[in-house]
């Protein structure tokens, strides 16, 4: 076809491109019957074949029915806290209400079969929100189908395909982030919205609260909904029957090359190809520096090798450090448990339900050592519960009382247990007072402490290195943390993994610690394997979190950062890229960093760095330092934001990228405020135009945050 000045309105190639999409609007629309099609013809021509393993069963509905479980528990966890979490739920619905129960990682499983659970049964999911609204890795590909405008289930494809589906949600977030408990919130709009029907209120744990406080106080309310659900009178519910979820045998006859000394993956199977990610950490070779030497603080630096691996990251990402519990607590928890002589005796620790998602809690066989020193944390603060599970098995009458009263009394348990961040050991010792000797709660089945404290977590940490000046070595920046708890001023806090490090820093130091009390640990690793050829330790297990906090994808678009402390570490990796894009002869734009501390000379990070750094970037771009600590009057970061309102507002004029780093609770609130003011005062909006416009940055990508509290 011509136009009437005789041109070609369509060549061959704008008629290919239309046919093709409208094969793929055709295909879109008809997604779901094909989806069927495809199904129902790969059933009919699926051939016989002989298969050696049978694959892991993803339809969770055929194993409830096998199982003759009525209630599923998912969970969607990053740390081991929702697990935790949904363990404790199916524990209670078992043995207190007597419904068979089930847990379940939402990524083994496939949610696609939502819409053939029946609905005499109940799913309960219990889902973290992570990072920026985000969720976990194991809950990813159930919220890519969730989240789906019309996702397609594995029968019912109707405009309500989950009518059939009654479930409970809980939900795990931090209030100090703006996207607070997004993910269970979205996930109980969807499943509303797909005909599913929720039972009880939904709950919200904040992590900067008392996760613990809020999941106990929802609990209360959810069991009452749960029991009308299913038809229980619960009236006629009795006290809860400790049932053991595992059982723990002590061997005798075992090779001793099978034993796990604190491996934290199963071994590798000869000719297999290893692939090191969050379940397989790689054991890295590290080096280490002293970055300040504070009086009551230090900072390391590590370089962390992953050359020769299948492990990468992107700047902006996350490296994951494996920690190792220090010496003393390891002894402390085995000596009042009665396990202290026979800490290198070997167990094998395995589930009793054949329905649960794990076999095993940690590789086994196993002794307690390895347990206490790398499977468990048994230097994280005590809950509650868990000091009520251990009342029965108080040595005397005194001590229950004690036990009693702590696991009975929330103010109380806050004051002298929660706030003083007191581990299961110490507060063992706390309530035996002068009577607290070895083995004085040795009648405290092992299975119990297994099932009450949480496995050992890695320690995120910014990656302060650039992937594209050095995609093979890792950088991060850690501070050490130590304090004292205002309602136990005596007693002291140590970091796990930061002082961890500063041991592994210090062993061919010249100044030794001089605190007898600073944490001991073993720095060999299991089997050695964090020895360096000079028998020094210069290892440690690692693996990558993929982030989004990241660089505009055209480095000549602007970038303001705001990273006080060690939030400055992402920002590090920043500048170092942009430097190196402009070595290479890339037009990079306007680069700002507002940087703080307590004092220049004392804890200036990188201080030796920036010069150069910015003397590169050119004019345009500068580190602004606050220094809260070397004037009468403290500087914060947001208040040299202010001070640099009429060139920041022009960068974010051009375009300009918004990065936020550090404390979530009040340096990242009032660094979002002092933006507010600006849109306010530069931009001349209302208030409400200003909160608007801060928003929809951040809904598309131009104000990020990398924050924790």
């Amino acid at each position: 076809m011509e136009s009437p000045h005789g041109t070609t309105l369509f060549d061959t190639t704008d008629l290919i491109i239309m046919a093709l999409l409208g094969l793929g609007t055709a295909a879109w629309f008809s997604r779901k019957q094909l989806y069927t099609l495809v199904n129902q013809k790969a059933e009919e021509t699926k051939p016989i074949t002989t298969v050696s393993k049978p694959k892991r069963e993803r339809n969770f509905v055929k194993i409830m029915k096998k199982q003759g479980k009525k209630v599923i528990v998912f969970y969607g966890s990053q740390t081991g806290t929702a697990e935790g979490y949904a363990a404790r739920i199916a524990k209670e619905s078992s043995q207190r209400y007597g419904v068979s129960t089930m847990t379940a990682d939402l990524e083994l499983y496939d949610l696609t079969y939502l819409d053939q659970v029946p609905s005499d049964c109940l799913v309960i999911f219990v889902l973290a929100t992570y990072g920026e609204g985000e969720p976990t890795d194991n809950a990813a590909e159930f919220w890519d189908l969730i989240t789906e405008e019309d996702p397609i289930f594995s029968e019912n494809n109707e405009e309500k395909p989950l009518s059939n589906l009654r479930y409970i949600l809980f939900g795990l977030g931090n209030r100090t982030y703006d996207q607070y408990n997004e993910v269970s919130r979205r996930v109980d709009t969807q499943l509303t919205r797909l005909g599913a029907h929720r039972i009880g209120e939904r709950g919200e744990g904040d992590d900067d609260g008392s996760m613990e406080e809020d999941y106990l106080s929802w609990k209360d309310t959810m069991w009452p909904a749960f029991c009308q659900a299913l038809g229980i009178d619960e009236n006629s519910v009795g006290s809860i029957r400790r049932e053991p979820l595992y059982v723990v045998n002590e061997l005798t006859n075992y090779k001793e090359e099978d034993v796990y000394q604190g491996e934290l993956s199963l071994k590798v199977k000869n000719g297999a190809k290893v692939v090191y990610d969050a379940k397989r950490p790689y054991i890295a070779p590290i080096v280490t520096r002293e970055l300040f030497n504070d009086s009551d603080r230090h900072c390391i630096h590590v370089d962390i090798d992953i050359s020769n691996t299948n492990l990468s990251y992107n700047t902006g990402d996350h490296v994951a450090i494996w920690p190792t519990n220090n010496e003393h607590e390891v002894i402390r928890l085995a000596s009042i448990l009665g396990l202290h002589n026979k800490l290198d005796s070997v167990i094998e620790v395995s589930a009793i339900d054949p329905t649960a998602s794990k076999k095993h809690p940690f590789p086994v066989p196993t002794t307690y050592r390895a347990i206490f020193r790398h499977y468990l944390e048994i230097a994280a603060p005590v809950s509650r519960q868990t000091l009520g599970s251990l009342v029965e098995f108080a040595p005397n009458e005194s001590i229950k009382a004690a036990l009693m009263r702590f696991a009975s009394d929330k103010d109380v348990f806050r004051i002298e247990v929660g706030d003083a961040c007191r581990n299961l050991g110490e507060v063992l010792e706390l309530v035996s007072s002068s009577d607290a000797r070895p083995g004085l709660f040795s009648s405290v089945p092992f299975d119990v402490i297994i099932e009450n404290i949480a496995r050992m977590q890695p320690r995120f940490y910014s990656i302060s290195s650039s992937a594209k000046e050095s995609p093979h070595v890792i950088s991060a920046t850690v501070v050490t943390l130590s304090y004292h708890p205002e309602t136990a001023p005596h007693h002291t806090v140590y970091g796990v993994n930061s002082n961890f490090l500063y041991r592994i820093l210090q062993q061919n130091g010249d100044n030794a610690i001089s605190d007898p009390n600073f944490p001991v640990y073993d720095l060999k690793g299991p089997r050695n394997s964090f020895l360096g050829p000079d028998g020094v330790c210069r290892n440690l297990p690692v693996h990558i979190r993929h982030s989004q906090f990241k660089l505009p994808r055209n480095p000549s678009v602007p970038i303001v950062m705001i990273g006080p402390g060690t939030g400055v570490a992402p920002f590090r990796g920043f500048i170092r890229e942009r430097v190196f894009e402009k070595k290479r002869g890339k037009t990079v734009g306007s680069t700002i960093l507002f940087y703080g501390s307590r004092n220049e000379k004392n804890d200036f990070l990188y201080a030796d760095e920036w010069p150069e750094l910015f003397e590169t970037l050119g004019p345009n771009s500068r580190i602004v330092t606050a220094f809260s600590r070397d004037q009468p009057q403290k500087i914060y970061v947001q208040h040299r934001l202010q001070e640099y309102t009429s060139t920041v507002w022009e960068l974010l004029q051009q375009g300009g990228y918004v990065y936020v780093c550090g404390d979530a609770k009040n340096m990242a609130r009032d660094v979002n405020q002092t933006f507010i003011n600006m849109a306010v005062e530069v931009g001349n909006m209302t208030e409400a135009k200003a909160h608007d416009y801060i928003k929809n940055l951040r809904t598309t990508g131009r104000y990020q945050e990398d924050v924790w509290s």
